[in-house]
């Protein structure tokens, strides 16, 4: 399921904790200039604390979000995965090729448990803006990860309204005779953005709501 699950992440999003398994635990990064102390301790604030049976896996890292280490690795494991759709790279995901978005200040962390694994970043933008939603020329495809190939399939969920704007996704990933899912999350209060991805077996809309509701109440904290 290793390879499903890195097929999924760095198809849907170049952020951290797709390979925080190998990376294991790292202290916070210096804050460049781009990112201010006042800025990084309120988004370090809004990550959640891990969830019950969970331990960090990596973070969290503070910075400018193209310059954080996480970001870089995602990055890289989208250059070199061959997608059926490369436009369907990052799509409904804050783009970190973005100039306004790389330089913008973030938090990440990860979490881990046997079950899977949990990715918050928090970031704050130079306005209020929100990825567009998912093309449907990208709620199906394939892809050839390592040299195996990995189908994508993606659903938008009906899931409650958080912040200004907010999404939620989940998708199943099969390659070989392993399946792995994932749900991703994302919302905005004011210029302030959450992204969440939720890697494991099988990941429940239910779970994935109320992460999605913890993580807004810490969002919520952040001044807009």
């Amino acid at each position: 399921m290793r390879k499903a699950i890195s097929g999924i992440c760095l198809s849907m999003v170049a952020i951290a904790g797709c390979s925080s398994d190998k990376t294991g635990a790292a202290s916070a990064a210096g804050q460049p200039a781009t990112a201010s102390s006042a800025d990084a301790a309120q988004l370090r604030a809004a990550l959640m604390p891990a969830p019950a049976g969970m331990r960090i896996s990596y973070g969290p890292e503070l910075g400018a979000f193209g310059s954080l280490k996480s970001t870089q690795q995602g990055l890289a494991a989208v250059r070199e995965a061959k997608l059926e759709r490369p436009e369907c790279a990052g799509a409904a995901q804050l783009d970190a090729a973005k100039p306004d978005v790389a330089k913008a200040p973030a938090a990440v962390i990860a979490y881990a448990a046997e079950r899977g694994s949990i990715t918050q970043a928090v970031v704050r933008l130079p306005s209020a803006s929100f990825p567009a939603p998912l093309p449907e020329q990208c709620t199906s495809y394939s892809a050839d990860v390592g040299g195996s190939k990995v189908s994508y399939k993606t659903r938008a969920l009906p899931m409650p309204t958080k912040g200004d704007q907010s999404r939620a996704y989940l998708t199943t990933a099969a390659g070989g005779d392993k399946n792995a899912q994932i749900g991703s999350v994302m919302i905005r209060r004011g210029t302030v953005v959450m992204s969440m991805l939720v890697v494991g077996k099988q990941v429940k809309p239910s779970g994935l709501y109320e992460l999605a509701g913890l993580a807004d109440q810490n969002l919520a904290r952040v001044p807009k």
